[in-house]
This record gives structure tokens, C-alpha cells and sequence, in this order.
């Protein structure tokens, strides 16, 4: 099924880190991430019909202080219920970002969902979101409030899913979640915690933060948020972000990233639910020796699940999702959720 592959052979899954169980993994991400639950109070803020697809907008509340927009596109004549895709976009992107693959799910016989995540689109009084989302991480630093960074908008994804259960027409047993760069390490994030997803496929976001702290190839990744880690660094009294600043970075902006909840952590928890990852052979942000230890550890865990997790390499390809790449997600989504 899967094109234009390169072939992955062992490499040691630990890379030092000692080994949990995945229980007490998810356990802890959960009771991190964590808050008090409010009602969802749904809300239709408008919707509409065009070329056989019907569009929606709509709100719920994520939690005591966070509404959270999102858009459904679904076909206008559908009869029973109908499998659902999440779209999770990347950094300075927004749900209207993803509209093209929401109509083109919504063609296919999906319910095709995509909502903005923390401090992006309309959760940003600029509309992309770049220097409030940069702000607000560099607060969390300061204050250890809120996870901006990846973990806010798993539980964003959470309670969405939480929304999607109480939809007429949707399949709550057969949803899908696919996010790209930012949206893709959201999805590999929320997949491993949340069983609700019966399919991942995280894009170009699989990756091992360990890895690449470890061994030197941690710029590309850091630079979409190097306004606040600079900002954080003067303010500690660092010249120049370096490694060491960047894991105490971390430690207070997303706790465990690098750890315990570090890709080759993290990945195996999905099994043996169907899983595709899509990655650019040549993308810095995901470098490949980290990225193989990813794999080699979701190797091992579906073993007894042959043919349920794939992986999907672009050649030549930076951190960019292909238009032929985008087609296999599609079709891996149309193979395991119809």
C-alpha cells in the first residue's frame, strides 16, 4: 500500500531512557494534562450547503475559560452514521487552513472535523497566532500555568472527541485523527492516551525531542518557538539558548517531552490500533536516527498486529507533507474506518 518507502532496520529502542509501563504512562500524561471538566455547551454558529457537502461551524467548551471553534464538513445526503477524520493543523495554521482536505474527507463519505488549536485562528486576536502563541508559552515558563505546547490542545482533542459522541450521524466508534508538524506530535499525543481514536496518522511530527537534544540537531525544532525560548534565556541570564536551557525549557513548558513521554515512549501506545506516520527524509525537525527509534519501538509493539502500523518516508522531502503522501493518509483512513 505504501509508495516510495525507505527501508528501516534495527536500531536499540531505549537510548537510555529507562522503560515504563504503558499504563503508568498514559496515567501520568492524563493526570497532567488534566482539569476540572465543565459542561460542552455546544453551540452552531452557522452552516450551509455547497456541492453536495454541508458545512458547519460550531463551539464547545474545552474547559472553564476555553471555547474552542471548529468547522464539520460532512455529505449533505448521507444515510446512517458516518466514520469521522480530525484535522489537527500545524504551527500558524488554523482550521480554515484545512478546509481542501475537510472537503475532500467529506467527498469520500467521512464527517470531517477541524478546530484551532490553543492560541491560533479565532483563539488569536491575529488571526495566525504566532506571536500570541509565542507569548503564552514563554508566560507558561514564568508561571508553570497552562501547556500551550502540544499538551493543551490533546485535551482540546479530548473533549472534542467528547463532542463527537453526542453527534447524530457519527460513528463515535470509528474516528480518525491526522495532524500535521505541531498537529502531527498532537496526534501521536492524543492517540496514545485517548483509545476513542481508532486510527492515527501523525505528519511530519513523530520524532524523539531525546534524541535530537542529545545530539546536537535541536534548532530546527526549537526555532518555532524561538521567540520565547530566546525571551526566557535573556531572562535566566543565558546568552545563547543552548541544549542544557532548552531541556529546562521544556521541563516547564512541556514536562516530559524529552522523556517520558518522548516519541519511542509514546508511539507504542497506540498499538494495535491502526497507525501511519508520514515523515520527509530530509526534515530537521524530525530527524531520522530519532525517528527510527520511534519506529523500532512501535515495531516491537505491534508485533502481534501485522500489518496495522506503517510508515511512510518521503524522498528528498523537508518538513512537507506531498500531495501523493496526503492521498495515502486518505486512503489508509478509507481502509480502516469503512
Amino acid at each position: 500500500m505504501i509508495a516510495r518507502s525507505l527501508i528501516i532496520s534495527g536500531l536499540l529502542v531505549c537510548n537510555g531512557m529507562a522503560q515504563s509501563s504503558p499504563q503508568r504512562t498514559r496515567a501520568a500524561f492524563l493526570k497532567m494534562i488534566d482539569r476540572p471538566r465543565v459542561p460542552l455547551a455546544p453551540e452552531i454558529a452557522g452552516k450551509g450547503v455547497t456541492g453536495g457537502i454541508e458545512q458547519l461551524s460550531f463551539t464547545y467548551a474545552a474547559d472553564a475559560s476555553e471555547r474552542v471553534p471548529g468547522l464539520l464538513f460532512r455529505p449533505a445526503e448521507s444515510k446512517g452514521k458516518l466514520p469521522v477524520v480530525i484535522v489537527l493543523h500545524g504551527t500558524g495554521g488554523t482550521k480554515q487552513s484545512q478546509i481542501a482536505l475537510l472537503r475532500t474527507l467529506a467527498g469520500k463519505g467521512f464527517i470531517a472535523i477541524a478546530i484551532d488549536g490553543r492560541y491560533h485562528g479565532e483563539r488569536s486576536t491575529e488571526g495566525t497566532g504566532s506571536a500570541e502563541y509565542q507569548a503564552a508559552m514563554l508566560r507558561t515558563y514564568q508561571t508553570g500555568k497552562e501547556h500551550p505546547f502540544l499538551y493543551d490542545t490533546v485535551w482540546d482533542t479530548m473533549r472534542l472527541i467528547d463532542y463527537i459522541e453526542t453527534l447524530p450521524g457519527a460513528d463515535a466508534a470509528r474516528i480518525g485523527l491526522i495532524g500535521f508538524s505541531k498537529g502531527g506530535m498532537e496526534t501521536y499525543l492524543a492517540a496514545a492516551v485517548d483509545p476513542r481514536i481508532r486510527v492515527a496518522v501523525p505528519c511530519i511530527g513523530v520524532q524523539s525531542f531525546r534524541w535530537a537534544l542529545e545530539n546536537d540537531s535541536w534548532h530546527s525544532r526549537a526555532g518555532t518557538f524561538k521567540v520565547a525560548l530566546d525571551t526566557a534565556a535573556q531572562q535566566k541570564g543565558v546568552a545563547t539558548a543552548d541544549a542544557k536551557f532548552l531541556r529546562h525549557f521544556y521541563d516547564r513548558v512541556a514536562p516530559g517531552i524529552y522523556s517520558d513521554f518522548d516519541g519511542p515512549a509514546m508511539l507504542p501506545l497506540i498499538a494495535p490500533r491502526p497507525l501511519l506516520t508520514i515523515n520527509g527524509e530530509l526534515d530537521a525537525r524530525t530527524p531520522m536516527p530519532g525517528l527510527l527509534l520511534c519506529f523500532e519501538a512501535a515495531k516491537k509493539a505491534y508485533a502481534s498486529a501485522p500489518g496495522h502500523f506503517e510508515t511512510l518516508i518521503e524522498e528528498k522531502t523537508g518538513h512537507a507533507v506531498t500531495p501523493a503522501a496526503q492521498a495515502t493518509a486518505i486512503a489508509w483512513f478509507e481502509h480502516w474506518l469503512k
